[in-house]
């Protein structure tokens, strides 16, 4: 008779199965624990208003950022990033939702983005990550979670950086203390330090260097006594009551420019104490930190201020990343790599699942693989002002173009264009639209431009 050790009853292997399936199930789900765990962090910290040529590893030796040049020395730069539209919500709309100003609504400043829309918040957080919008906004009302954003701290205040401001949390505002961009990479560390431990997506946006551009820490003014900071060679009409825009060339005086890249130092500040928590927190190696920026600043290059302008000093900006798990450390792309691109680049670095609504292309393989996309241009633009200072009489020009690897060219609505040949002319000081010698170099040019329209679903006609 067999004993009842060796029965095997069909209860028995039921039972048996049933163990087994669950301590397969309960392996499946540790394996998948630890695939989520092992997905890098990210933290995408932007300032406002930084234009690429103000660091002292690009064209301005004299201008202290330490940090940034750390940060690209163990990382990579995309030496050419372009801002597709160089003003503060069309830029972030494009960064949120990966998609052209007429295809999400946000043609200019001070316009509300749907929470209709696919998001890139939304896109690490379907993926599973804990996510976090910190800092300023400007995309319409003040709470991020209906975008994606779980831990929302949207900050708004008047123009000064120091103690006027507020952060709006779920529990109600909460009073901004000291110089802003301070207060808000608090609270970011805050956040990391609450979730190190899982995957986390961090926004932080950071106001500074923006206007007013009087009021870095003293500190920081203390680095640059007055004609220590060179002026570009493009630059004319900084003085007041000179050029062709008064009211904006004004702020474009040796105490502003002083100011503004004593902020750009102070920002410097807080992304080497972004850094230093990292490390001293030990998970540096398996975070993404990326620093870029919104758009330039003109301060008086060709004769005008603020940003809305095609030129070099306007629409590129900074984008540095640093990822020692997946990215070697030195490297430099100058692929033309643009703010449409950033949404699907950061979640392919991230390995997140790029959503199909993202218009713009993963250029990661260019920092992880040693190659990647390569688009003849980025489509550039400035298509309503009637929510900038002064409204439509604002002096900027609406204008659609392109940037490619050797020209800048712009039609403008008023009529007529520009073309540059940012190779034999680094500073655009010769307008090459109407010679006679550069009519295919335009034709081509105007026929990219129209490409992009039609991608971009924009109506713009180019004038005849």
């Amino acid at each position: 008779m067999m004993s009842d050790a060796g029965i095997f009853t069909r209860r028995t292997f039921l039972g048996t199965a049933a163990g087994a399936g669950i301590a397969l199930a309960q392996g499946c789900a540790s394996t998948a624990q630890e695939e989520v765990a092992r997905r890098p962090n990210v933290i995408y910290a932007f300032s406002d208003e930084h234009r690429w040529q103000s660091m002292s590893f690009t064209e301005m030796p004299q201008v202290q950022t330490p940090n940034m040049a750390r940060l690209t020395a163990q990382g990579a730069e995309f030496t050419h990033c372009i801002s597709n539209y160089p003003v503060c919500s069309p830029y972030r709309a494009l960064l949120m939702t990966g998609m052209w100003p007429y295809q999400q609504g946000i043609i200019d400043n001070n316009i509300p983005l749907s929470a209709d829309h696919m998001t890139l918040g939304k896109a690490f957080q379907n993926a599973g990550y804990r996510t976090g919008y910190i800092g300023k906004w400007h995309l319409g009302g003040a709470r991020a979670e209906p975008f994606g954003f779980e831990h929302s701290l949207i900050w708004t205040g008047p123009g000064n950086h120091w103690e006027d401001g507020q952060f709006h949390a779920a529990s109600g505002p909460i009073p901004s203390e000291g110089y802003n961009a301070t207060a808000m990479t608090d609270r970011a560390l805050d956040f990391i330090g609450t979730h190190r431990h899982e995957p986390f997506f961090l926004m932080l946006s950071w106001h500074p260097p923006h206007a007013n551009f009087l009021d870095p820490p003293e500190a920081k003014l203390a680095l640059y006594p007055e004609g220590s900071l060179p002026r570009r060679p493009n630059t004319t009409g900084v003085e007041p009551g000179t050029g062709t825009e008064e009211n904006i060339l004004k702020a474009n005086t040796w105490p502003y420019y002083r100011g503004y890249h004593g902020h750009i130092s102070a920002i410097d500040d807080e992304l080497g104490r972004l850094m230093a928590a990292l490390d001293e927190w030990g998970i540096a190696g398996d975070t993404i930190l990326i620093y870029s920026s919104d758009h330039g600043s003109m301060f008086g290059s060709h004769g005008v201020g603020s940003k809305r302008q095609p030129y070099e000093e306007s629409i590129r900006v900074p984008f540095l990343v640093r990822y020692p798990r997946g990215i070697e450390p030195g490297i430099r792309s100058d692929a033309l790599f643009g703010a449409i691109d950033i949404p699907s680049t950061v979640c392919g670095l991230a390995g997140v699942q790029i959503p199909s609504s993202f218009r713009g292309l993963d250029f990661s393989p260019h920092l992880t693989a040693g190659h990647g996309p390569q688009p003849e241009s980025q489509f550039i633009m400035h298509i309503q002002k009637k929510n900038a200072s002064g409204g439509d009489n604002h002096p900027a020009p609406i204008f659609r173009g392109v940037r490619t690897e050797r020209y800048t060219y712009a039609s403008l609505a008023a009529g007529g264009g520009l073309l540059f040949d940012n190779v034999s002319d680094p500073y655009q000081m010769t307008n090459l639209h109407d010679d006679p010698g550069s009519r295919r170099v335009r034709e081509h040019h105007e026929a990219l431009t129209r490409r992009w329209l039609a991608e971009a679903s924009d109506p713009y006609t180019i004038p005849a």
